[in-house]
């Protein structure tokens, strides 16, 4: 029998926790199920190293606890030789979406249980950070950053006043080179990704495939307010990617220079820095898939 290793949020609160019983009582039909609930990091990358002969990490979660997962894996050089399974539980779940895994855990869990492992594509940035879904530079990542201090108090409000803060900001003067093509200018956004939706399903990089052997990548050069205002709207539509002062293409590496930006991985924030860049792992995932 198969012997697979689910990893959950050990902060996890009372209903989750039951969903996760039956999740797991699902998955356990097919293969022997060791479950552990990780705190941090730290914790998660002890618990891998205790499982070191898996045939199967399941990340029980959202986006965030994907990309650790994966990102662990990466760090222990057990990509892509140790295949990935997800059973969504968390509120954006957008690399879930764009895998068109059911919204209900069990269901999930039980599709999972059935499907098969298959290589998807991954990224890794300038730094070691692996990309599962996508990052973006620019009024994205600016608007998380001035929405955290009150998001306690606001909740989700916090990041649309973040976000009608950045239309009025300046945009950063970047080099971004896609593969052998460099472009220059005021850039509003800078994204690349695997995955299709960020933010709980927006549809960032709506032409998105995860095997395709290729990360999208949306440079958008919305300088002036109506520019910007004109790309918040395209964003909201999925219409972007043929506006004419967006840059929508395909790559295999992409590499952002010149004045300071934040960057937001897999819904992580970064202080801002002067250079970011991605390289394209072709089929260096592998996920266990509903068939």
């Amino acid at each position: 029998m198969n012997s697979w290793l689910a990893v959950s949020n050990a902060n996890a609160g009372t209903s989750d926790e039951e969903v996760i019983a039956r999740a797991l009582s699902a998955l356990r039909e097919v293969a022997d199920v060791e479950h552990v609930a990780t705190d941090d990091p730290d914790d998660l990358a002890a618990a891998l190293a205790k499982h070191p002969d898996v045939d199967l990490v399941i990340s029980m979660g959202g986006d965030g606890s994907l990309h650790a997962v994966v990102q662990a894996l990466h760090d222990a050089d057990r990509l892509p030789g140790t295949p990935v399974g997800l059973v969504p539980l968390g509120t954006g779940n957008d690399f879930a979406r764009t895998l068109d895994l059911s919204t209900d855990p069990v269901v999930a869990a039980h599709d999972l249980a059935n499907g098969s492992v298959r290589p998807i594509d991954l990224i890794l940035d300038s730094t070691g950070r692996v990309v599962v879904n996508a990052a973006h530079v620019g009024i994205g990542a600016e608007a998380a950053a001035r929405a955290e201090p009150v998001k306690p108090a606001l909740g989700p409000i916090a990041y649309v006043l973040g976000a009608i803060s950045t239309l009025f900001s300046r945009s950063a003067d970047v080099h971004v080179t896609i593969d052998d093509r460099t472009l220059s200018g005021r850039v509003a956004q800078v994204a690349v990704g695997n995955g299709r939706f960020v933010g709980g399903g927006g549809e960032l990089l709506p032409h998105a495939v995860v095997d395709d052997g290729a990360m999208d990548v949306a440079v958008a050069f919305a300088a002036r307010l109506p520019q910007r205002i004109a790309y918040a709207l395209h964003l909201r539509r999925g219409t972007h990617p043929g506006a004419d002062f967006v840059h929508y293409t395909r790559a295999q590496s992409v590499r952002v220079e010149g004045e300071p930006v934040r960057c937001t991985t897999d819904g992580e924030l970064s202080d801002p820095r002067t250079e970011h860049g991605w390289e394209l792992l072709a089929g260096g995932l592998a996920m266990r898939l509903p068939d």
